[in-house]
């Protein structure tokens, strides 16, 4: 490692200078290669070697994961982040989010919690033990669009990478451990009837008369579920769905042919999106078939399952015991599910707040940083260097 290798506030400086946003709205949306090209350099630097993975995109903008390997073998530990951020309302910024900006002890940036801060700090945490003999590799993966349609995540886990016994995501928790945390399912259904004259109600079927149905019946879904599901490791413990918004018709004085209702479900864990999905079909069905309406259920997006670590895991314990606190549930989904996919003990864990993200002058407090680097060091020591935990 050269002399010249930049210390953290500049590799934090450096890596939230790269604008990689990633959005819904395809005009705003962008690769987040450059990002991708930066973490391989420095982490080759160190010593790792790195393969650059393709990911699909919604958008059609060019993306990339990144597996980052420090040592050989089986087993190992995965310090994970995504690479993109949400977009910025640049007015609201009091400072420039694309810069490390120092004040009040906090370091503020687009990012800097949610969550490029977390790649220097790996880094500094890897510069101390990068000479040290692995018994099982480090391996620091970062992903693409995880603030949209997690595509990166998906797109690995399909391929079967990276392969390791555990791993940690370093989203905003506090440096507090988190074992679970809700998914996350958006649909659209869209009820189709048939259009005619208001003054005579054989003339047509309303589709909006037929929604009014499925509303009660997904309003009785909505209690059943929060019986069928406890959990009180969350605030809220039981699953929501949220009536969010409708669209019907198009005149007052024409029978509603068409009425569309998007709602959201935040799943439990044990709750899995295509069974809701297919329950959700059955009830509706149910109602519009005697109708003659014709229905379609569409997701918004893929999706977020659900996530729950094993509360036994030795990661969980390790984390538990570095940082003096029990594990807890966060309310914002992750990449967890996928990486637990592959058979990976995984938690969440991470320096920051999520109250930071996601809103103009986001920050990471300073008081956060060594402490993080320390709890990530000692991680490694027993998860690379001393053997599996």
């Amino acid at each position: 490692m050269p002399n010249s290798y930049p210390n953290l506030l500049q590799q934090l400086n450096n890596v939230v200078s790269l604008p990689s946003v990633s959005s819904a709205n395809f005009d705003i949306d962008m690769s987040n290669e450059i990002v991708i090209n930066y973490l391989a350099t420095q982490f080759e630097e160190l010593g790792f070697s790195c393969e650059v993975v393709p990911s699909p995109s919604i958008s059609g903008k060019e993306k990339f994961n990144l597996i980052a390997t420090l040592g050989k073998g089986p087993g190992g530990l995965v310090l994970a982040g995504h690479t993109d951020t949400v977009p910025i309302d640049d007015a609201l910024w009091s400072v420039n989010p694309f810069s490390i900006t120092e004040k009040d002890n906090r370091l503020y940036g687009l990012g800097s919690a949610d969550m490029k801060g977390f790649f220097p700090i790996i880094m500094e945490a890897a510069k101390t033990l990068k000479d040290e003999r692995l018994s099982e590799p480090l391996i620091v993966l970062a992903t693409a669009d995880e603030e949209t349609s997690m595509l990166g995540a998906q797109t690995l886990a399909r391929l079967g990478k990276p392969k390791a016994r555990s791993a940690v995501i370093g989203e905003p928790t506090g440096l507090r451990p988190a074992r679970t945390h809700k998914g996350m399912m958006m649909e659209s259904l869209q009820l189709r009837g048939q259009s005619g004259h208001s003054s005579d109600p054989a003339l047509g079927n309303s589709a909006l008369d037929a929604m009014h149905l499925v509303l009660s019946e997904l309003i009785e879904f909505r209690q059943e579920l929060k019986v069928r599901y406890q959990n009180e490791l969350f605030e809220i413990p039981y699953p929501t769905l949220n009536l969010g918004c409708i669209h019907g018709g198009d005149n007052p004085n024409r029978i509603c042919g068409h009425c569309e209702l998007a709602f959201d479900i935040r799943l439990m864990p044990g709750m899995h999106i295509d069974e809701v999905r297919a329950e959700i079909k059955s009830r509706v069905l149910r109602i519009t078939e005697p109708l003659g309406i014709e229905f379609n259920l569409t997701p918004l997006f893929t999706g977020i399952p659900a996530f729950f670590a094993d509360e036994n895991s030795a990661l969980l314990k390790s984390a538990e015991s570095l940082t003096g606190h029990k594990s807890i549930s966060v309310a914002f989904g992750t990449e967890a599910p996928y990486l637990q996919s592959l058979g990976i003990d995984t938690i969440i864990l991470g320096p920051g707040n999520i109250d930071q993200a996601h809103q103009p002058d986001e920050y990471m407090s300073l008081e956060m940083v060594q402490p993080c680097i320390e709890i990530l060091q000692k991680l490694i020591i027993r998860h690379c260097i001393s053997g599996a935990a």
